[in-house]
């Protein structure tokens, strides 16, 4: 049997696969098994992060295999305590947990947050309030976090104490707050799943002001949007927020799993010995990956994400078949004529390999795709979107 064959037959059947079987690549570029070349726009749902094979990240980790592919939590690594040093020099946050997914760690945000509230204002105060159309991951607790009744049907009951309300609605958090006690607010900067929409400044800016004075922990769910994906090093600082909590992964590792939920002062001590844990999270293969990509997140590479997202978004803005586009950084979303579906599936005949988001065609370029590579795949995505005659 050929790999398509014997996937369909032995995986279960939760992916809707392209008939593509990719076999190589380097950079932003991939082949498939029959040695047809693909401009990865995608990029693995924003994982890999300075494209496929990057030869540093590869030296980094063959170098910690070498040494210990996997240690217990029972012990010290180097590469995990390096990794924390400096995701909080980079941020301000004062500790981190690694995990292995962006389920994982919003998982752990909303730990935090209600261990939080309940030590100091007793059980009760343990409603989580997230965003009408947001995703914070497929377990039954993220999947309650989600905003989207869609993803929700199939998995009743699911675990109590989440509300959502409109992205902008601050009004319908304070009337929110008079029913309920109020843990903690998690927000997407940037609704990747949702269709790339960002939140608004003002909106952004009154949440932050609420959950100060009202000692609400703020969540912010940077898995899609964090490591450099919106031109900053996360999203959060492009609009001034001062979270409590802030959860991340996709690119972090630039194709390896690994996770990580980075807690504020406020929170820092809340979880004690036993409280959480994970037996790889933390992999000290994964935490070397992830300390060559976040050293190579410095100010020159985001003003190349700023400087190719101001081109994507100049090239596809009025472009005759596309509507719409939204985002933020490397993040862009282009609401079409055509249905995102079948340009994704034109795009694939023509050479370059997209996403889409609801109703959108979703791109997620590497951080670092090569200009003349960039502008070919932006050529063949607007003739795609182009009304045919």
């Amino acid at each position: 049997m050929s790999v398509i064959e014997k996937d369909k037959q032995y995986i279960a059947r939760t992916y809707n696969r392209f008939p593509v079987e990719i076999v190589s690549g380097k950079g932003s570029v991939v082949k498939d098994a029959d040695g047809k070349e693909y401009i990865d726009m995608g990029s693995g749902i924003g994982v890999t992060a300075f494209g496929i094979a990057d030869d540093e990240w590869q030296q980094a980790i063959i170098g910690q295999i070498g040494k210990v592919q996997h240690m217990s939590n029972l012990y010290y690594t180097e590469p995990c305590a390096l990794l924390a040093e400096q995701l909080c020099l980079r941020t301000g946050m004062k500790k981190v947990f690694f995990s292995n997914s962006g389920a994982e760690a919003n998982e752990c945000a909303i730990k935090v947050a209600r261990k939080y509230a309940a030590d100091k204002y007793g059980a009760d105060r343990y409603t989580v309030v997230t965003l009408n159309n947001s995703f914070h991951g497929r377990t039954l607790t993220t999947l309650a976090a989600t905003g989207q009744d869609h993803y929700h049907e199939l998995y009743r009951p699911l675990t109590p104490g989440f509300e959502s309300i409109d992205a902008g609605d601050i009004e319908g958090l304070i009337e929110l707050s008079k029913r309920v006690k109020i843990a903690a607010v998690m927000i997407e900067c940037v609704q990747g799943e949702g269709g790339v929409l960002p939140i608004s400044r003002e909106f952004a800016c009154q949440l932050g002001k609420y959950c100060r004075d009202n000692d609400i922990i703020l969540i912010v769910d940077e898995v899609q949007t964090g490591n450099g994906r919106s031109g900053m090093l996360y999203s959060y600082m492009t609009y001034g927020l001062e979270p409590d909590v802030v959860s991340t992964a996709k690119g972090l590792a630039g194709g390896l799993p690994l996770g990580a939920t980075m807690i504020g002062e406020k929170a820092q001590d809340v979880l004690g010995f036993g409280d959480h844990g994970s037996t790889f999270g933390g992999n000290p293969v994964c935490c070397a990956a992830a300390l060559s990509i976040l050293s190579r997140i410095d100010d020159d590479l985001l003003s190349g994400v700023r400087a190719r997202s101001e081109y994507m978004i100049s090239e596809f803005s009025n472009a005759p078949g596309i509507e719409a586009v939204t985002g933020l950084g490397l993040l862009i979303g282009l609401k079409t004529v055509k249905p995102a579906g079948e340009i994704v599936k034109s795009l694939i005949c023509d050479g370059v390999l997209c996403l889409t988001a609801k109703d959108k065609v979703r791109l997620m370029p590497a951080l670092n795709i090569p200009e003349d590579v960039l502008k070919t795949a932006v050529e063949k995505i607007k003739a795609a979107c182009a009304p045919t005659a």
